[in-house]
């Protein structure tokens, strides 16, 4: 097999997740689906390999999109200098340049990166960048970026999903700001200011300027948590509707009441960034959950039949030391079966129609065996080896495909599929889909190991 620098990368990482995994007991599957499907121990590893804070105590509680992202991009050359008066400037340079051996952009002896900057100057261009540093478009979300520097480097980013209850708020802002301030400490520097994003589109017929006055109580929690830390927060914008407003001006000559339109997708100086530095923006949040959660409908109540008859049948043999390796045999030719199946039906245009085509190629029989069989921790690891070449495509659509099958009383097992997935979308390159896919496999079981190791890993 031949192996890209970033495939051997990966495979470190694994080798390092394998090592600590070496003396944890055997999981097996269990039939009831209202029990956890993979029993993954080694507390030891909760301090080796979670973040600095823990993104569940956040997620238990308030977090409705999931878990907390967190990037850790210290020392990454984008930037938002410190602040005189109203105007923001910020720096960000294309990956064209040399890199370090870490992939971190060259440094000169005088500690100032080699690479061209691209400046911005507003909060316009500021809100243009959001999706360019998270890779997709945030919905429901609060976003807190960490500045570095006098010069304004972006360090560590944060995503949460906005709390539906503003009870909630407080306790979120006082989590995310200790959450950012402190991991960035950790990995390098306390910051000397914060950027934040409230990013929510209207409800119930509101208009984006009252979904800015209603996030407006959320925006001056996080400024008093971050202010607590002795970080000031530099620029808070809402986002919705397509237009933005900034918290911390007052000036209706430049941030009128009812805000300020975002540039059309593809006309800003970001976008033209971004395009020569090779950047995606992969959709919006709620596009690329949708890829992975769960079906409806009639077709969810028959593949619950379907899994309900599988782990009748197949709970028993792998129960049963002398036919676990039998299963396992037959977990791994189906799901190649239905791999080949799948590269041999080339995928419709992406999205919706596209998983619409690969959810019609696999029978509800056939997804629920590999979806139990994948509960096994051996049988998964094997299955996780097909990340690279002319396996990886069709292996990200099977494990997508399979993540939708999961439904009902069985959405704990989609934590295998959804790790297998973020699994394949990291090491081809698409951080930004396998950070959401390893947060939704944490959201379907909190304990899952595999996907606790791979999020931090990737964050």
């Amino acid at each position: 097999m031949r192996w890209t620098t970033r495939a051997r990368r990966l495979c470190a990482t694994r080798a390092s997740i394998a090592r600590h995994w070496s003396s944890r007991s055997r999981a097996v599957p269990v039939g009831s689906p209202t029990r956890r499907a993979s029993t993954e121990s080694a507390e030891d590893l909760r301090s080796a390999f979670m973040p600095p804070c823990n993104p569940m105590a956040l997620t238990s509680r308030q977090c409705g999109s999931g878990p907390v992202e967190i990037e850790d991009r210290t020392g990454y050359p984008q930037g938002f200098p410190d602040r005189s008066g109203r105007g923001t400037v910020g720096r960000m340079t294309t990956n064209h340049e040399p890199t370090s051996p870490s992939g971190r952009p060259s440094i000169s002896p005088s500690g100032v990166p080699t690479e061209p900057q691209i400046t911005l100057r507003s909060p316009a261009e500021l809100a243009d960048a959001l999706p360019y540093m998270l890779g997709f478009h945030p919905t429901d979300s609060l976003v807190m970026v960490a500045v570095h520097g006098e010069n304004g480097r972006f360090g560590g980013r944060l995503r949460v999903g906005i709390p539906l209850a503003p009870a909630e708020w407080e306790d979120t802002a006082r989590q995310v700001a200790e959450c950012l301030i402190r991991g960035s400490e950790r990995r390098g520097g306390k910051p000397d200011g914060i950027v934040v994003f409230l990013c929510q589109e209207p409800r119930g017929g509101e208009s984006g300027q009252r979904v800015m006055t209603r996030l407006r109580p959320l925006a001056q929690r996080i400024r008093i948590a971050c202010g607590a830390l002795d970080v000031p927060v530099l620029e808070a914008l809402c986002l919705s509707a397509g237009r933005y407003w900034s918290y911390t001006c007052g000036d209706d000559g430049c941030c009128p009441a009812e805000g300020n339109p975002l540039a059309p997708p593809g006309t800003s100086v970001m976008a033209a960034a971004a395009t020569f530095a090779g950047l995606q923006v992969r959709g919006s949040l709620k596009e690329i959950e949708g890829r992975l959660t769960p079906l409806g409908g009639a077709w969810a109540a028959e593949q619950e039949e379907a899994l309900e008859r599988a782990a009748t049948a197949l709970v028993p043999k792998i129960l049963d030391g002398a036919t676990r390796e039998e299963v396992g045999a037959q977990t791994l030719d189906l799901a190649r079966t239905l791999m080949r199946r799948l590269t041999l039906a080339p995928p419709a245009e992406g999205g919706p129609r596209a998983d619409d085509w690969d959810d019609a190629l696999l029978g509800h029989d056939e997804a629920a065996a590999v979806i139990l069989g994948l509960q096994d921790r051996e049988i998964r690891d094997i299955a996780a080896e097909w990340m690279e070449d002319e396996e990886a495509a069709p292996a990200l659509r099977l494990w997508r495909a399979l993540a939708r099958r999961c439904v009902g009383a069985y959405g704990e097992h989609a934590a295998a599929p959804l790790t297998l997935a973020g699994w394949v979308s990291w090491s081809t390159g698409d951080e930004p889909t396998a950070r959401i896919a390893f947060g939704l496999a944490l959201r379907a079981d909190a304990e899952y190991r595999f996907a606790q190791l791979l999020h931090h890993a990737c964050n």
